[in-house]
């Protein structure tokens, strides 16, 4: 078989198209392909019209390489003038339009930028960081525009640091059976960030939400209420992040009653802030003495852990009538406690707890777009930062969309 005929068999080139030459050019380690057409009968690319040829256009495309050699296909493509739309390029069938790659090469390059750092990705690749970048907003754009309208029973809302300061993005994210994907991404945490993927959404995607997990943060409390149907019965707030706030009461009496005790020349409290935020079932072992010892002692830090463990049970309830009156003995005994930090906590609860009684309905929580949070940072440090907002919403919707990224065949 004739090298030409080899490509021809691999680019899968059909009439019109055919290779013409394959040249080697050993000095700049590449392969040149070049791709002629026969005489025919061109339509316009957007109307599908039939035309007469124009112009013609000389185009170099990059292609997967040939051993350890960049192939490079190199073709004359026709333009075509349309009385519609203007002068227009002929699609040739192994690149998408107005791209420099095949179809075949951009498929590799999203495969291994999925795995590597855009920098490392590059040198595999043999790209520019700007071509690998191009490639990657592509894919985006073109995943994006696949996706069609489906409801969406249940959401998750987070906001995610980007950097340092108060530099934040709204994420909102699709929990189902199989995975959790980013299906939004505005910027800062205010209503207005949320209001825009609520906007976006059909009325019939609107009506199908069935639970949206959040925590307690009013602009997304209130930006739910104001677009989803039924949204009272609707928003959970997240079990995590009320477990979260009874930590940091715990910690804060803890840090009191350290300093009280150390005026006294007591050191009972000292290098003991880890143990009280362990679950009872979560001590480790090297530290079980130690702490069953402290805990024992009438300190106003124990009482506070002792409410803390005893909240971590309501969670366990199995239905929302059990979990009402759980919440109620609970709520009375935080109260009488005493401890300020934790009696704040107990009436931020009480305050929202319509909403967090919606939990024993759905079971829903921000755990999905928690995992997701993770990942993003692993983005960061990868990518050592994102200077570019865009970029970074770019990224994320790359690596976490669930989207069809890839050039048609």
């Amino acid at each position: 078989m004739k090298d030409f005929q080899l490509y021809q068999q691999i680019l899968g080139l059909v009439e019109p198209w055919q290779v013409e030459s394959v040249t080697l050019k050993a000095k700049e380690q590449e392969i040149e392909v070049r791709v002629v057409f026969a005489d025919t009968l061109w339509a316009c690319p957007e109307c599908q019209k039939r035309m007469q040829i124009h112009d013609y256009e000389e185009r170099r495309w990059r292609h997967l390489d040939s051993c350890q050699f960049k192939t490079i296909i190199v073709s004359r493509v026709p333009s075509v003038r349309c009385e519609e739309h203007g002068t227009q390029t002929v699609v040739v069938p192994w690149a998408e339009k107005y791209t420099r790659f095949t179809r075949l090469f951009e498929r590799l390059a999203i495969d291994v930028m999925m795995e590597c750092s855009i920098s490392g990705s590059c040198e595999l690749l043999r790209i520019s960081w700007d071509e690998a970048d191009g490639i990657k907003q592509r894919a985006v754009k073109r995943g994006l525009a696949r996706k069609t309208a489906a409801v969406m029973p249940r959401l998750c809302v987070d906001e995610k640091g980007m950097g340092h300061g108060q530099n934040y993005l709204t994420i909102v994210a699709q929990v189902r059976a199989d995975r959790t994907t980013v299906e939004y991404v505005g910027e800062e945490r205010e209503q207005e960030s949320l209001d825009g993927f609520w906007k976006s959404l059909t009325a019939e995607q609107l009506a199908g939400v069935e639970a949206v997990a959040m925590d307690m943060w009013e602009p997304y409390v209130k930006s739910t209420l104001a677009h989803v149907p039924g949204a009272a019965g609707k928003i959970v707030h997240d079990p995590f992040h009320l477990v979260k706030y009874m930590n940091e009461a715990v910690n804060e009496v803890r840090k009191e009653e350290h300093r009280r005790l150390q005026g006294q020349g007591d050191d009972t409290l000292k290098n003991t802030r880890q143990l009280w935020l362990y679950g009872m079932e979560n001590v480790p072992a090297r530290h079980a003495k130690r702490f069953a010892e402290v805990k024992e002692l009438n300190l106003k830090t124990s009482r506070a852990w002792a409410i803390k463990e005893v909240f971590r049970g309501f969670w366990l309830c199995d239905q929302v009538k059990a979990a009402e009156r759980y919440f109620g003995k609970w709520y009375s005994w935080a109260i009488r406690s005493g401890l300020e930090p934790v009696k704040k906590v107990a009436r931020m609860c009480r305050s929202h707890l319509e909403n967090i009684l919606t939990f024993f309905e759905h079971r829903l929580t921000n755990g999905p777009i928690e995992g997701l949070n993770n990942k993003i940072q692993g983005l960061i440090k990868k990518a050592y930062g994102y200077r570019n907002k865009e970029r970074f919403k770019t990224d994320i919707f790359f690596h976490l969309g669930g989207l069809d990224l890839y050039p048609a065949q």
